[in-house]
C-alpha cells in the first residue's frame, strides 16, 4: 500500500510539473474533413491528436481557427487484406504534419513518417494509424520547435504594431477586439511586458465601459419594479460588475439600498475576487478571456481554409 501511495504521488506531481511547464503558443490544430483518405468521423480525434502533439511539447495553442495552425496530411501507400475471422485492413500511410502562416500562405515547419493502421473497416483502420503518430521523439520535437520559433519571430516582428492597433481599436471603444490582438502576443516575445501592460490598460477601459452600462441597466431595472422581482432583473446586471471596475462603489451602494428593501427575498451577493489567489494574475486571466470569447465568436477564416486545401 506504501508503495502503492508513493507510485501516486509521483504521477501527479509529474502531471503538476507538465502543467507547469506548458506555455501559450497562438497556434491552432485544424483538419480538412473532406480529404482523401478521411473518414467521417475523423476530424475530431485528428485534432485532439495533434492537440496532444502540442501539449507533449509544452504548448497550450488555441480553440479557434487562426493564423497559424497545425495541420497533417495522410496518403496511402500500400494496403494488405488479412484474413479472418474477423477480416482486417492493414494499410500503410505516410502522415505529413505541417505547421503554417496560413495568411502569408507559408509553411514554418513539416515533417513526415510512416504508419501502418489496422482495423476491420477503412474507417477503423485510418483511426488506428491516426493514433500511431508518435508525440515526443527527437523528430517531432525538433519539428513543434522549427515552427514554435518561427512564430515567436513573427510577434517580436509584429508586436508593435499589434500593439498600436490595439490601442487604436481601443480608442473606438472596441475593446474586446482590441485584447484579442494584444493576447495573442506570447510570453516568449521580446515585447510581452510591453503588449501585457497596453492589454491591462484597455481592459480597465473595457472594465469600466462594461461597468457603467451595467449599472444603467441595474438602475432602470429597480427603478421600474423596487421589489424582488426588480431585484432579480437587476441582480442579473450587478453580478456583471468586477470589483476593480470604474463604478464598482456605486454599483455596491446600489445593491446596499436594494438589499436593504428586499432583505432575505434576494439572494445575491456581489462580485468579489477569489481570496489568497493573486489580484494581478487573475486580473491577467480575465483579461485574456475576454480575447478568448471574441476570437470564438468569428467566423471561421476562408482564407486559412482554402490555403490550408490547397498543401492537401
Amino acid at each position: 500500500m506504501k508503495k502503492i501511495f508513493s507510485i501516486c504521488i509521483a504521477a501527479l506531481m509529474s502531471v503538476v510539473m507538465f502543467a507547469a511547464e506548458t506555455e501559450f503558443l497562438p497556434i491552432s490544430v485544424y483538419a480538412l474533413p473532406d480529404q482523401e483518405p478521411f473518414p467521417e468521423g475523423a476530424k475530431a480525434m485528428v485534432e485532439n491528436k495533434l492537440t496532444q502533439l502540442l501539449t507533449r511539447n509544452g504548448i497550450a495553442g488555441m480553440d479557434y481557427l487562426g493564423q497559424f495552425v497545425l495541420t497533417v496530411t495522410t496518403t496511402p501507400i500500400d494496403k494488405d487484406i488479412i484474413a479472418g475471422p474477423p477480416m482486417k485492413i492493414s494499410e500503410k500511410m505516410e502522415m505529413n504534419l505541417y505547421i503554417v502562416d496560413s495568411y502569408a500562405k507559408t509553411i514554418f515547419s513539416s515533417t513526415n513518417l510512416t504508419v501502418r493502421g489496422l482495423g476491420e473497416t477503412e474507417t477503423k483502420c485510418y483511426l488506428n494509424a491516426i493514433s500511431r503518430i508518435p508525440l515526443q521523439t527527437p523528430q517531432m520535437t525538433k519539428f513543434i520547435n522549427e515552427g514554435k520559433q518561427k512564430i515567436i519571430d513573427y510577434y517580436d516582428h509584429e508586436a508593435g504594431a499589434l500593439i498600436k492597433k490595439a490601442q487604436f481599436l481601443a480608442k473606438q471603444k472596441k475593446y474586446d477586439e482590441a485584447i484579442f490582438y494584444v493576447s495573442l502576443i506570447p510570453q516568449q516575445c521580446k515585447q510581452y511586458d510591453a503588449a501585457l501592460a497596453a492589454g491591462l490598460e484597455i481592459y480597465q477601459q473595457y472594465l469600466d465601459n462594461e461597468c457603467a452600462m451595467n449599472l444603467a441597466q441595474a438602475r432602470a431595472a429597480w427603478a421600474a419594479e423596487q421589489n424582488s422581482k426588480g431585484a432579480t432583473a437587476a441582480g442579473e446586471y450587478l453580478s456583471l460588475i468586477l470589483p476593480d471596475a470604474g463604478c464598482y462603489d456605486d454599483a455596491m451602494a446600489l445593491y446596499q439600498e436594494i438589499k436593504g428593501k428586499v432583505l432575505d427575498d434576494w439572494k445575491f451577493e456581489m462580485k468579489k475576487y477569489q481570496d489568497g489567489v493573486d489580484l494581478e494574475s487573475q486580473r491577467i486571466d480575465a483579461m485574456r478571456q475576454v480575447g478568448v470569447a471574441y476570437g470564438n465568436h468569428q467566423p471561421s477564416q476562408t482564407t486559412t481554409i482554402e490555403f490550408l486545401r490547397s498543401i492537401l
